[in-house]
Formats: structure tokens, sequence, C-alpha cells
């Protein structure tokens, strides 16, 4: 088999996938591991957007017409995006889910007010961009998560890295 460059742009999906999404060592765009990640390790598509989820943290900030649920851990994730293509990104093509990694149990989407920079807009070439997603995740399901980061595209990207870590 020959060498594959997992960031030629000229690469079908079926190519790259058969290439560069086999969970070698590395990086996402050169067919590194896409599960297993741990906060603060980065991950990066083949087209060159790099995604690290820096932290997960307990949500306290709450403005006058907010107040968290005793049921609930609410926390606020904060992603970080490096846009090193040549091309701009658009952020919508992106989401996230969390799962509890403990014993189960899915987040719900939340809102904060203070501090959100949701996933919206776009992003230059070679700039970089800390965003936030907001959640809140029933107790009994623990601190221990699995953060995946979606993204769609035309260029069909189907790998989603999965982080893991704890809320702190």
């Amino acid at each position: 088999m020959h060498e594959v460059d997992c960031s030629d742009k000229s690469l079908s999906q079926a190519e790259w996938v058969d290439a560069c999404s086999d969970g070698g060592s590395g990086t996402g765009g050169d067919g590194g591991p896409s599960t297993g990640l741990g906060f603060g390790k980065p991950y990066v598509w083949a087209d060159g957007l790099e995604v690290t989820v820096v932290e997960a943290a307990v949500f306290s900030d709450w403005d006058e017409y907010e107040e968290p649920d005793p049921k609930n851990t609410e926390f606020r994730i904060r992603l970080k995006l490096d846009n090193k293509s040549s091309e701009s990104v658009d952020l919508g093509d992106l989401s996230v889910m969390v799962d509890g990694a403990t014993n189960g149990g899915q987040s719900s989407s939340s809102t904060f007010s203070k501090g959100s920079a949701p996933l919206e807009g776009r992003l230059a070439p070679g700039v970089s961009a800390v965003k936030t997603d907001d959640n809140a995740l029933e107790k009994r399901y623990g601190k221990d998560i699995v953060v995946t980061v979606q993204r769609t595209s035309e260029d069909g990207f189907d790998v989603f890295p999965e982080f893991t870590g704890t809320i702190k």
C-alpha cells in the first residue's frame, strides 16, 4: 500500500476514510485516533480545522432570570477551534453531544446568558476562537462525560471525535 497524504484536498471521501480514519497514531488529519481523546488534546479534520475540548466546568454565574436545577449538574464546555486550512469554516456545521461516561445518561442542551459564545458564524483561515456549549446532566449520572463534536459538510466528514473528561 502506498503512502497517502491525508491533508490532500483532492482525495475523495472514500479514499480518505480508507487511508486516514483507521485509528492510527497522530491526529485526525493524518489518520489519528478520534476516540479516547482527553480534554486538552486536539483533533484535526482532513481540511485542517482543529478542535480541542479545553474544559467542562460547573456553571454558577447565573443572571437574575436563571437559577440552577438541584437535580442537574449545569456546566459549560469550552471548545478551542483553530482554522489551519486555506478556507473559512462555517461554525454552524459543528454541534456538540454530551453523554455521561460513568453510568449513562445524555445531557440536555442549555444556554446560559453570561459569557456565552455559541458555535455560530464563520472562522477565517489562520484564525483561532474559543466557543462555548452549555449543558445540563442529571446528577445521578456523575461528572465524567464524553463530548462528541459532530461536523457536517459538503465534503462528507464522517469522523466525529470523542473527548473524555470530568466536569470540574
